[in-house]
C-alpha cells in the first residue's frame, strides 16, 4: 500500500468543492463512488477479500489462519459533510489498511480474520440520519424504516442506491451474530483533550447519546411594513426563540455533558420585507448519559408547545433518532493501555461526545476506539488537522491492538 498520508492527500481530491475551501463527499455522488473505488483498489493490492453490502457498506478482509473464527474488525467512514476536513473518517478506513500492511510487512499472521469496514454515509448530509450504513448493519435501523429515507430532492434511499450501482436487498445488511469478535475505531478526537495534555493516544470508554429532532413552524406571511405587530404570527421568530431555549436547557442542564445545537434553521418566504410564514428547524441534543439526555429532550418539546403556543404557530415534531449512548468493552480499552505502554506512548482513558459507528457496533459486538490528537480541537473544518506523526502513532497502536486480538481466543 502507498504511505497512508499520500494516500489521504489523495482522496481529498475526491471532492466536489475546490480544495481551498475543504471537502465535499456526499453519499452515492461521483465523488462518493470514485472514492469507494480508490479503497477497493489499495485494499486489493494488500491481497484482501472485497465484499460490498447492499447499501454499499464494504468489507476488506486479510483471512486468517482459522476463518471460521469470528473475525476481528476495525475501520470507519469517508464520506464527507460540505467544505469539510481531510480526516475526520478516513484515517480509521486508510488507518485500517495501512496497519494490515504494517503487520504484513512484519511476517504476522494472524490467527483471527482482520477486516477493514468501510462505513456508509456516517454523516447525516444526504438522508437526514447520521451513521446510515452501521445502523442498518447493526440492527438499529430496519430495512423497511430505511426505504423510508429521502434527500433533500426527494429520491428515496431505495431508489439512489440502485442507481449508484448497490442493488441487493437491504435485508441482507444485517450483520450475523458474533460475526466480530471485537471491533476497533481509529478516530481524530476532534475536540481539545489530548492536544492540551500533550497525549499520543485516547481510549474510549462511552459514547454520547445522540438525538435529532426535525421541527416544522407555520405561522401566518404578510407584509412586512403592513401587518402590526399585535396581528402577527410570525414563524421566524417562534423559530430564534426556539434555537435560544435549544441553548439554555443544554446550558442548564444537570450533565456537564449535555450539548445541543439548531444546525438548520430555514425560513420561507426569505424575503427582507415579507413576515416568515413557515419554519423549518434540525437540532442536535445529546448527551454521554441517557437520563439527562432524554430530561433535556423532554424539556426541549414542552418548550417548543410553549413558544408556539402564545405566539399562535402550528408546529409539527418527528424524533429522528433517539440512540442510547455505547458503554465500550472494558477488556479492550485494557488492552490498548497496555499496548500503548508497551509502545512508550502516552495515553488517557476517555469520553466520546461525538458519536460514530462505534456507537451503532457496540450494540452487536465488542468495541471501543483509538483517537488521535486534533489541532486546536477542530474538526468538520477546511483546517481541520491531525499530523503525519499523530497519525503514524494512532496507526502503529492499531496495528499492534489488531495483531493480539486476532492471535487471541479470548478478549
Amino acid at each position: 500500500m502507498e504511505n497512508i498520508h499520500n494516500a489521504l492527500e489523495k482522496l481529498a481530491t475526491f471532492s466536489s468543492c475546490p480544495s481551498d475551501i475543504g471537502v465535499t463527499r456526499i453519499l452515492y455522488t461521483k465523488e462518493d463512488l470514485a472514492a469507494r473505488a480508490y479503497f477497493l483498489e489499495l485494499s486489493r493490492d494488500l491481497g484482501l477479500e472485497v465484499k460490498v453490502d447492499a447499501i454499499g457498506n464494504t468489507f476488506a478482509r486479510w483471512k486468517g489462519q482459522q476463518p471460521d473464527l469470528a473475525a476481528i474488525g476495525t475501520g470507519s467512514h469517508i464520506d464527507a459533510i460540505p467544505h469539510s476536513g481531510k480526516y475526520d473518517g478516513t484515517v480509521g478506513v486508510f488507518g485500517g489498511l495501512a496497519a494490515i500492511d504494517q503487520l504484513q510487512q512484519e511476517g504476522f499472521q494472524p490467527k483471527r480474520s482482520i477486516e477493514v469496514l468501510m462505513f456508509t454515509a456516517e454523516e447525516p448530509t444526504r438522508f437526514g440520519i447520521g451513521c446510515l450504513g452501521s445502523r442498518v448493519l447493526s440492527g438499529q435501523l430496519s430495512p423497511a424504516s430505511a426505504r423510508t429515507l429521502s434527500d433533500p430532492q426527494g429520491q428515496y434511499l431505495n431508489e439512489v442506491r440502485k442507481a449508484a450501482g448497490f442493488t441487493g436487498a437491504l435485508d441482507s445488511v444485517l450483520l450475523p451474530d458474533n460475526y466480530y469478535h471485537a471491533f476497533i475505531e481509529l478516530h481524530i478526537e476532534q475536540g481539545p483533550i489530548l492536544e492540551k495534555e500533550e497525549l499520543d493516544i485516547g481510549i474510549v470508554s462511552k459514547i454520547a447519546a445522540p438525538s435529532t429532532l426535525k421541527v416544522k413552524l407555520k405561522g401566518e406571511g404578510g407584509h412586512a411594513g403592513c401587518v402590526l405587530m399585535p396581528d402577527r404570527k410570525d414563524a421566524g421568530c417562534a423559530a430564534a426563540e426556539i434555537a435560544l431555549a435549544v441553548e439554555q436547557i443544554a446550558r442548564s442542564s444537570a450533565s456537564p455533558d449535555t450539548v445541543a445545537t439548531t444546525g438548520i434553521l430555514e425560513i420561507q418566504p426569505a424575503a427582507v420585507n415579507s413576515i416568515p410564514k413557515a419554519a423549518y428547524m434540525e437540532i442536535d441534543l445529546r448527551d454521554t448519559q441517557i437520563e439527562t439526555r432524554d430530561k433535556a429532550l423532554t424539556s426541549l418539546q414542552d418548550q417548543i408547545r410553549y413558544i408556539t403556543g402564545k405566539r399562535n404557530v402550528e408546529h409539527s415534531m418527528e424524533l429522528l433518532n433517539c440512540d442510547p449512548p455505547a458503554i465500550c468493552d472494558s477488556n479492550l480499552v485494557e488492552t490498548i493501555q497496555n499496548i500503548c505502554e508497551n509502545l512508550n506512548y502516552s495515553s488517557k482513558v476517555m469520553i466520546s461526545r461525538a458519536y460514530h459507528d462505534s456507537l451503532f457496533m457496540a450494540q452487536r459486538f465488542p468495541t471501543t476506539m483509538i483517537f488521535i490528537p486534533s489541532k486546536d480541537g477542530i474538526s468538520h473544518r477546511p483546517d481541520e488537522y491531525s499530523s503525519p506523526r499523530q497519525i503514524d502513532k494512532g496507526v502503529r497502536v492499531l496495528a499492534q491492538t489488531l495483531k493480539t486480538l486476532s492471535s487471541s481466543f479470548n478478549l
